[in-house]
């Protein structure tokens, strides 16, 4: 068998894309736009696969549009066909794109700004004249494209929002995405559910039933779902998903020695209370061994990751398990995990490392089977309320 990727990490469809140019706030709008009840992805900058999306957010970055190498998302084709929201960057690039100018002005705003509507279109339907906002840009809109809107401007009468709404193209040059926004949150929902008319059925309760649906698809009573335990939200909910599917499975619990003190014993407790059977490995000693000395933090998550997945092989192989024809592996990755390892979305700099994501070998017997892909952390905590 070769390694793959399992068909529950992306079930289902974003009704929201989030094309990614490297903002630090990126993963806010994507919070934001969960929270209100619309499934969505962030994408990097350069992805096209949006054909099934009803609308395309475009994010912020720390790129100038003028700048060698800024993202330069290729939308063209879906402008005229499905609606875009442009933030900040994303603002800029659309009105370049569109024909519009954008320049470096001797004004850069940044932190709290007051804007006037002028044109409550769209976005900003049922909102007041006035409301403050949060700016973080040194370059301006000074120029609309043709057939353009001004929606909104600064007290410093640069644009702070522009539409052309035969097109559905609708941008912002602050960050509705975040707490100092007044109405943020209400310009999204406008954009997600006015404009690109989502149906918003993404709840905790739907996530279990699609995922024990797909997983009893994929694995079927012929498959072996084999994983790692921790104790931890993640994989107890990922684990739990894959015992609500009834497929066969072992789980392992890999005994680190870097627990608290009578923790290992506390989570089998509680996991027997949850219907969890779950064998224990000792690798203590070789966990301290390996960590002797080693004060680098990244160094140490990349030993611990590698050891934790050697000790894992064996007890695995121990029980003959490599030899299944139809083996999966289960991981508790979380949608932070991805970003914060900088693994496909946009430019924005690794955070952190984590050994489920992108630390295991190139090469394993078993397909991962990542049902949590794709939800953050208070979401998992949401979907173990419905997994008993």
């Amino acid at each position: 068998m070769h390694r793959g990727i399992s068909k529950t990490q992306n079930t289902m469809k974003p009704e929201i894309i989030i094309l990614d140019c490297g903002s630090q706030y990126t993963q806010l709008i994507a919070r934001r736009i969960r929270e209100a009840g619309v499934f969505c992805e962030i994408r990097h900058w350069q992805d096209k696969l949006y054909d099934t999306a009803k609308g395309i957010i475009i994010s912020g970055s720390p790129f100038s549009i003028y700048d060698r190498n800024a993202p330069a998302p290729d939308i063209t084709g879906a402008i005229g066909k499905k609606p875009v929201l442009g933030i900040c960057y994303g603002a800029q690039y659309l009105a370049r794109l569109l024909g519009g100018k954008v320049l470096k002005t001797s004004i850069r705003e940044y932190g709290p700004a007051r804007i006037k509507i002028i044109n409550r279109n769209g976005i900003f339907e049922g909102l007041p004249e006035k409301f403050n906002v949060w700016m973080s840009h040194s370059d301006s809109i000074v120029e609309l494209p043709v057939n353009s809107l001004v929606n909104a401007i600064t007290e410093n009468e640069i644009v702070a929002s522009f539409s052309l709404k035969e097109k559905a193209v609708y941008a912002v040059q602050f960050h509705p995405e975040v707490y100092h926004t007044e109405y943020g949150i209400q310009i999204l929902k406008n954009f997600i559910y006015k404009v690109c008319q989502c149906e918003g059925n993404w709840t905790p309760k739907s996530f279990v039933e699609m995922a024990v649906s797909q997983i009893k698809e994929e694995v079927g009573e012929d498959g072996m779902v084999i994983g790692a335990l921790s104790g931890g939200i993640d994989s107890t909910t990922a684990t739990m998903l894959v015992i609500k599917s009834a497929v066969p499975c072992k789980f392992f619990l890999i005994d680190t020695g870097l627990l608290r003190k009578n923790e290992v014993n506390e989570i089998i407790s509680e996991y027997k209370k949850m219907g969890i059977t779950v064998e224990v490995v000792n690798a203590q000693d070789q966990f301290l061994n390996a960590l002797q000395k080693i004060t680098e933090p990244e160094m140490k998550r990349k030993i611990i990751g590698a050891t934790f997945i050697d000790c894992f092989s064996k007890a695995v192989m121990q029980h003959n398990l490599f030899n299944h024809p139809k083996l999966y592996l289960l991981q508790g990755t979380i949608y932070p995990d991805v970003i914060e390892s900088g693994k496909g979305l946009g430019p924005s700099a690794t955070i952190k490392s984590h050994h489920n994501v992108g630390g295991l070998p190139p090469q394993l017997p078993f397909k991962l089977l990542e049902p949590l892909k794709y939800l953050f952390k208070d979401e998992v905590r949401d979907c173990l309320l419905y997994t008993s």
